[in-house]
């Protein structure tokens, strides 16, 4: 095969946006922990020109904008060498990157509608991580290896898993997937190009009081690979790219501790996930480390050392032609075959009111709770009149689900869920990797990998690696199985297209499998297009005015000065005269906040030894009265520093006033100089 790896940043504003992925429109975004990157993966064939992107982005979900947005672009650039058939766009689903980013209307409550910035800073990272390893394709290998991931998840709603049937939990060792695949990618001469790990865990180990934009604990499993690979250089930077992306994630969460009262420390692990004084506004789950920073690494470093062996021990090498197939399909109106006498449909897009309740992850608001199988006349009523009624067709579709939201009836000033939905396999030799466009549960995913597996086998390609890769292309929030689905937690609430959606998804990846294993892809049909709805920029978010220093001060100055002297483990914090980062990211594709500097006897100058995509180093802006506001920089310092003098730097933009137009002006600052002490 030829080969090509690209990484770009697609962090974006990382100030006042909303934070993607808990739904509350409180968590907005008040700095930096680590930058977001799009990871992009290109395998071509030599001889037949057929080739396969995978993208990995850190990011909540890809958007349909997003998808359609990052085509037009690479139509523009490439011409058909990558479409919708052959490009993969995955989400590793953080919870704490800005949102924003959406065409549907549902999308926009919590995120403050459509934000430009926010939506352009995703399609171009994307954008460029494909230019990047398109321009650094070479002849390589693949190898894939696959192993078990231990102490890193559990699943959060265990009492809809055990709706399953017994025969076939009986099958299972574990409620969760605990397998990760990993893809091993090096050139003809042995050298390392990078990987792609596939393993089902909710990123959100940062929960939802969390406002520094971070990539989670899959994001830190990427940053530690990165770093021990690309040798010397600052965080990302080098050209070893390691994705670590979604997979059926649906009911799996990273806070292995378990849910437990808030209040009063007692656990809340039952069907409702209610405590006895608060109900579920009370029952949240905790992670291994004694905050939410903690147990972001403990996860994501589990994750990382079983990559890394699965990695050095992958000898499996993939070989054999490459296909890839796409459809568009109208998932609010598709007939299935149970068998030969029962057939059923999918319905209009429509979300329960345990919806509303949220999860253990991150609990909704009001009064809801999990496992709601009735409406509630007080809220429905609210509905009624604010959104207007559910028709008696989408209610009875929905069964036993109670609507709070029937979203595929909703279309001002825009539609408010999806109907047109990719399904999308891609076939690298013997490895299947398939598109899903949301969140499957365990037991959905492994429904749909073994009902792929069984068409490729019945068709003559036995023997398939078949991967699930989460949150492509179009968000359509949960999928769970019709037996998970009748009690109504919050992922089946979520199942928006209804009890059948499992099924309906089953049998279009069995129809593109059998048209990968029959050599058949140029027969599917293309299916409906779907729409890009034309809004440019439309936001609650508060408009980018002049900004002022204090009294007697300029941009840059320090406010809160560092000590002299520090040891390993300390924690290093400075302050300045800040602006609005918003500034920054509108101004710069490529803007890095702080660095840490190390001073040089040797050369007599200072180096940046870390940046602002470093895990150890946080960006804090906190807006002040009168068009003022402040900027802290600390930096965590890590066991095994080395001594030495060092200094934190601060680089910005604030915007002023010139006659009537506003400029854009950078400044920087920088803290006094302190020593780190020999321990």
């Amino acid at each position: 095969y030829l080969v090509g790896v690209g990484r770009a940043d697609c962090t974006g504003p990382v100030a006042q946006v909303p934070l993607m992925g808990y739904a509350n429109p409180d968590q907005v975004g008040g700095g930096l922990l680590s930058r977001l990157y799009s990871r992009a993966f290109i395998v071509a064939d030599p001889e037949t020109s057929k080739r396969v992107v995978f993208v990995s982005a850190d990011i909540g979900m890809v958007s349909q904008r997003v998808r359609l947005e990052v085509l037009k672009q690479l139509q523009s650039k490439y011409g058909d060498l990558y479409g919708q058939d052959n490009v993969i766009l995955s989400g590793t689903h953080t919870h704490s990157g800005p949102g924003g980013y959406f065409q549907y209307t549902l999308f926009w409550i919590t995120s403050k509608g459509l934000i430009r910035p926010a939506l352009n800073s995703i399609v171009n990272g994307i954008v460029k991580s494909i230019d990047i390893a398109h321009e650094n394709m070479r002849k390589g290998r693949l190898f894939i290896n696959r192993g078990t991931v231990e102490n890193s998840q559990i699943n959060r709603s265990p009492f809809s898993y055990l709706a399953n049937p017994e025969s076939e939990r009986s099958r299972y060792s574990s409620n969760t997937d605990k397998e990760m695949v990993v893809l091993k990618m090096e050139d003809e001469d042995g050298h390392e190009l990078g990987l792609i790990s596939w393993f089902a865990v909710h990123p959100v180990s940062m929960n939802n009081s969390n406002h520094l934009v971070n990539s989670d604990n899959v994001g830190y499993a990427s940053y530690l690979f990165e770093q021990e690979k690309n040798k010397g250089m600052l965080p990302g930077e080098g050209s070893f790219v390691a994705a670590f992306a979604s997979s059926n994630l649906g009911d799996v969460s990273p806070n292995t501790r378990g849910p437990f009262c808030a209040n009063t420390g007692e656990s809340c692990d039952n069907p409702q996930s209610i405590c006895p004084v608060g109900g579920a506004a009370m029952c949240m789950a905790k992670g291994p480390g004694n905050d939410m920073f903690e147990s972001t690494r403990i996860i994501g470093q589990n994750i990382y050392l079983k990559a890394k062996e699965l990695y050095e021990k992958a000898t499996e090498e993939l070989t054999g032609p490459l296909s890839s197939a796409h459809q568009w399909v109208n998932m609010s109106d598709v007939s299935v075959e149970l068998n030969a006498t029962h057939t059923v449909k999918t319905c209009k897009p429509a979300l329960g009111h345990s919806f509303a309740a949220g999860t253990i992850d991150g609990v909704g608001a009001f009064n809801f709770t999990q496992g709601t199988v009735e409406g509630d006349p007080f809220w429905d009523q609210i509905r009624d009149q604010l959104l207007g009624e559910p028709s008696n067709e989408t209610k009875a579709c929905h069964k036993p689900k109670p609507i709070l939201f029937s979203t595929g009836e909703m279309t001002w000033p825009h539609p408010w869920h999806p109907d047109i939905v990719d399904v999308q396999i891609a076939a690298i030799g013997s490895l299947a990797i398939l598109a899903v466009p949301g969140e499957f549960t365990t037991m959905s995913g492994r429904r749909l990998r073994e009902a792929v597996q069984s068409e490729f086998d019945s068709h003559g390609t036995p023997g398939m690696n078949v991967v699930i890769a989460g949150l492509c292309n179009v968000y359509t929030h949960y999928i769970t199985t019709y037996e998970e689905y009748q009690v109504q937690r919050y992922e089946a609430a979520s199942t928006i297209y209804g009890p059948h959606t499992l099924s309906a998804y089953i049998q279009l990846y069995r129809g593109l499998a059998k048209a990968i294993a029959l050599n058949a892809t140029q027969n599917l049909p293309r299916g409906p297009e779907p729409p890009l709805f034309n809004v440019t920029n439309l936001t609650l978010l508060p408009s980018l005015g002049a900004e002022n220093a204090p009294a007697n001060k300029n941009f840059g100055d320090v406010l809160e000065e560092v000590r002299q002297k520090y040891q390993e483990r300390e924690v290093v914090g400075v302050t300045f005269v800040g602006a609005n980062p918003r500034n920054s990211a509108e101004n710069a594709t490529e803007h890095n906040f702080l660095t840490v500097e190390r001073y040089s006897n040797i050369s007599s100058s200072w180096r940046a030894v870390l940046n602002d995509a470093s895990w150890d180093t946080r960006f804090y802006w906190t807006k002040g009265s009168r068009g003022q506001s402040n900027v802290s920089i600390e930096w965590h310092i890590p066991a095994g520093t080395e001594p030495g003098v060092y200094r934190l730097r601060y680089f910005g933009h604030y915007k002023k006033r010139v006659f009537l137009r506003l400029i854009t002006v950078p400044f920087e600052g920088s803290s006094s100089a302190f020593q780190i002490a020999a321990p």
